[in-house]
């Protein structure tokens, strides 16, 4: 067989792939990986630098499918290579427990870089692993750090305002060696993008800052395609696109140019024609033996750069302990001592600044942080003096600013973390939490180690008024499986939290506020924050209620204390800043805390919602709050000492 011949089929063995996997399933999106393979065969087999037996190698090259429904052309490419991904994986596509479920997953399937799928945000996610790469490039030298990104998007992930965001930040900062392939095949669920969408995609990513090529008609050209991409590649200053016309669900004679290649299995009879087309057998998950030697052969050709890297890294000899703490994203050993303790009863401190405190004392012993605020770095805490800004000129430093892009931050936040290198932390105000909650939920979802730092966390920020005041945010992102909610209560509790993003696993989002708060008796250096929640007061005799606050609510809590036991009701507080942390402990634990039996009132100013879970009543906010100042706020909803008192009242009685 000629080479190019054998190309060819190796290029239609995917598209079978791509047929057989949703037939079988009976679910699935065939079309986009049909059009696809020749991209994804000149990418894996011409293009890239990777080994599937090491895929965690620092300086491989990335590769993120933002079409994430195009999810059966990146298993492909996975098992024809040499991953970890049998024939037998792709039979079970999309079924349970599988390694290929229906949009890639990171950690779940080897070789899967980032979860996708929420069209746009692998955009987001490439344009933070170019940052990354950017960024270590800069700081420890191109002979550790010195690879591409490559991202393919299709019309649903440049119609996301999400992708946007993230581009104009990735134009902005100029990350070069991030190439945007956008799949142009004018094909969206509802049919022709035209029904929709009439921008230049092209004209739009220019005003970015993006070197942008038109390359037309030559989805079926590898050559054309190495070309093109390779021209990319050598671009210099600014990230680059490539607009390439495809047609969806092709060559098959029913479906191609059709919304119906998208998400829907061909069926038997048009993937028996489909085939026959192709000149390749009607046989399930075919794959012929020169195919998978000539994939296996490319998915080998990196294992030499591989080695010969870890052999520099193992003998590196600057800044290794650093390096090490970057690529493991931890601190330095011991790094927890430099977090700074506050005296009880000092001045009074708000949790944001405290947090920025903990940022500034401990920058150069967890030298994997980088990060900023979204256009509020200076309002919540993520400010670095020490830091000159990234720039074009200064893309070693820490300090970013990400501009009033909350939902692009947090995506790229995502991207930089799955890169490696990188504990990026990202602060705006909770209330905007909202505007970022896809990037959050996948954080959560994929364990990104990222940290968020939302701020202005309740009423008491006051004059801004409702539209700046959270209520249901705590809640909303407390429901959110695998995120660490932390709310401290002051600034010691703050540092402990700190400790906890850390040092632990995934994702967290601190919770601070903007009023100043006390420094409570016992919160220094108690690691009872590090177990959700804890014994802050308790009485000599017996307890007979316990009151459970979070962040600025534990003062409230201990002023409603002292008022309760002056009337002779042996009152117990209970710290309790995470939840999640909490739920964590074992059951003799959480009843060490909250005595079975002693009846419980929470306290916080927001929502109630799911406070049940922990509590017989709870003092709370479940409306929106109003414009004036924060303690004039907090008094008339409730946040006060009499509202408590009158709980507790009214949970006695019920008892």
């Amino acid at each position: 067989m000629s080479e190019p011949d054998l190309e060819q089929r190796c290029i239609d063995v995917v598209r079978g792939f791509a047929m057989d996997g949703p037939q079988k399933a009976n679910s699935g999106h065939p079309g986009t990986a049909m059009a696809l393979a020749p991209l994804a065969y000149t990418l894996w087999t011409r293009i890239m630098r990777y080994d599937p037996t090491a895929p965690d190698w620092p300086n491989r090259d990335r590769f993120v499918l933002s079409a994430g429904h195009a999810s059966i052309l990146l298993y492909s490419m996975l098992h024809l290579t040499g991953y970890d991904l049998t024939k037998e994986d792709l039979e079970d596509f999309r079924q349970w427990g599988s390694k290929t479920p229906g949009h890639p997953e990171v950690h779940h399937t080897e070789g899967v870089e980032v979860t996708t799928g929420p069209l746009g945000q692998g955009v987001g996610n490439a344009v933070g692993m170019a940052l990354a790469e950017h960024h270590l490039r800069a700081r420890f030298g191109e002979q550790l750090f010195n690879h591409h990104t490559f991202v393919i998007a299709g019309d649903g992930c440049l119609m996301e305002g999400v992708s946007h965001e993230a581009a104009s930040l990735a134009g902005h900062l100029g990350l070069d060696k991030l190439v945007l392939i956008y799949d142009d095949n004018h094909i969206t669920i509802d049919g022709p993008t035209e029904l929709a969408l009439n921008d230049d995609a092209g004209a739009r990513f220019e005003s970015y800052g993006w070197h942008v090529e038109r390359v037309g008609e030559i989805a079926n050209d590898v050559d054309a395609l190495e070309a093109a991409i390779r021209r990319a590649m050598a671009v210099e200053g600014k990230p680059a696109m490539i607009i390439l016309r495809s047609h969806i669900g092709y060559p098959s004679p029913k479906v191609t140019d059709t919304a119906k290649a998208h998400g829907d299995p061909l069926g038997a009879t048009e993937i028996a024609i489909t085939k026959g087309i192709l000149g390749i057998p009607d046989e399930p998950f075919w794959e012929p033996t020169d195919v998978v030697d000539r994939y296996r052969r490319a998915g080998e050709r990196g294992r030499a750069e591989r080695e010969a890297w870890d052999q520099l890294y193992a003998s590196w000899p600057n800044h290794k302990d650093e390096l090490a703490a970057c690529l493991a994203q931890r601190g330095l050993p011991g790094w927890e001592a430099k977090l700074p303790v506050w005296e009880a009863g000092g001045d009074k401190v708000a949790t944001r600044n405290a947090s920025k405190s903990c940022l500034d004392a401990i920058l150069e012993v967890v030298p994997g942080l980088v990060g900023g605020g979204a256009d509020l770095t200076g309002n919540t805490g993520t400010l670095m003096p020490s830091e000159q800004p990234f720039s074009k000129l200064d893309p070693a430093a820490r300090q970013i600013h990400f501009g009033v892009r909350e939902h692009g931050m947090g995506a790229v936040m995502n991207g930089m973390a799955h890169h490696g290198g990188t504990i990026p932390i990202g602060g705006t105000f909770l209330v905007f939490s909202d505007y970022m909650r896809g990037a959050v939920r996948l954080a959560a979802m994929s364990e990104s180690k990222v940290i968020f730092s939302f701020t202005h966390d309740s009423v008491g920020l006051g004059e801004d008024g409702p539209t700046h005041q959270p209520i249901e945010h705590i809640a909303s992102l407390r429901a959110m499986p695998q995120l660490r909610v932390i709310r401290p209560a002051d600034a010691n509790e703050t540092a402990m939290a700190w400790r906890a993003a850390i040092d632990g696993e995934g994702a967290t989002a601190l919770i601070l506020s903007r009023q100043n708060l006390p420094i409570l008796e016992g919160t220094g250096g108690n690691e009872g924050v590090l177990k959700g929640a804890y014994v802050l007061r308790d009485t000599p005799g017996e307890n007979q209620v316990i009151l459970i606050g979070t962040g600025s609510e534990v003062a409230l809590a201990l002023e409603a204390a002292e008022v309760l036991q002056a009337d002779g009701i042996g009152t117990r507080v209970v710290s309790m800043p995470s939840w999640d942390l909490f739920e964590a402990q074992d059951a003799t634990y959480r009843d060490e805390v909250l005595t079975p039996g002693v009846p419980r009132v929470s306290i916080e100013a927001g929502s109630t919602f799911g406070w049940a879970r922990w509590a017989d009543a709870s003092v709370g906010i479940d409306r929106f709050g109003a414009s004036a100042p924060g303690a004039v706020v907090l008094d008339e909803l409730g946040i006060n000492v009499a509202n408590v008192v009158t709980h507790v009242q009214q949970v006695l009685n019920r008892s």
